[in-house]
């Protein structure tokens, strides 16, 4: 497993920053360019290892952490889309994440889409139904959701002292991420559709119980949405 992290400072009174800011379809392209190019679509941000998260920011300046399999190549940013005077700082992890055992702590954070899959009524499809996502509503689904999550990835949320049933968990809407999805083949056509994704912002602490899996589920991501900014869990020692 190889992966590493790139920390950008973005110039948020930058015209393509701001264009960037407005489309998660149209950053996510962005970011595909500092790869090799191949043909566009989930699998190439798959086989690139590509996750980030916008951090909350100010007027001028937009902190975005990026994640990925292949040490990227951010010279191709234009003049202007960092902060003045900042460079991109990129590192790799894998020997970090490499050594986690079962048992250690650490605090985490995690831009996440919770959501649950339901199926509709679709009278185009010959069998008549097809999976849709719809979004997880209000702090006890989230939570539940996540430790589910945490089953399927290797971790258990931590309790608060002070009472063992209360994960040490803070959960705040994130608000929404909004884009447009294109019609295939028509990458410089109208955007077929709106793309309105819900955001949660988990800041916790939790247990590693199955180091193969967490690993993984460090280099994979968390939950749907990984192409527009979802999924990236960062965690730090101290927990």
């Amino acid at each position: 497993m190889t992966v590493y992290l790139s920390r950008l400072l973005l110039n948020a009174l930058n015209r393509a920053v701001q264009r960037d800011l407005a489309d998660c379809q149209q950053l996510h392209r962005t970011l595909m360019k500092a790869f090799p190019p191949r043909e566009a679509g989930a699998a190439a941000r798959r086989e690139y290892g590509l996750l980030y998260r916008m951090e909350a920011g100010n007027s001028s300046a937009r902190q975005l952490l990026v994640q990925s399999a292949l040490r990227p190549d951010w010279s191709f940013l234009p003049a202007g889309y960092l902060c003045p005077g900042s460079a991109p700082e990129c590192k790799p992890v894998s020997e970090v994440y490499g050594r986690i055992s079962t048992g250690e702590r650490f605090r985490f954070r995690l831009r996440a889409n919770p959501t649950r899959k339901i199926s509709v009524d679709d009278a185009s499809r010959p069998e008549g139904w097809r999976p849709m996502r719809v979004e997880l509503r209000g702090e006890t689904n989230w939570i539940q959701w996540l430790e589910r999550k945490g089953g399927q990835h290797g971790f258990r949320l931590l309790a608060v002292q002070t009472d063992g049933k209360v994960p040490d968990l803070r959960t705040a809407p994130g608000g929404q991420t909004l884009g447009w999805r294109r019609a295939p083949g028509q990458a410089g056509g109208r955007a077929q559709s709106c793309l309105t994704l819900f955001a949660v912002l988990y800041d916790g602490r939790l247990e590693v119980t199955d180091p193969g899996l967490f690993q993984e589920g460090l280099a994979s991501g968390i939950g749907p949405g990984k192409a527009y900014g979802f999924g990236l869990l960062s965690i730090a020692r101290g927990g």
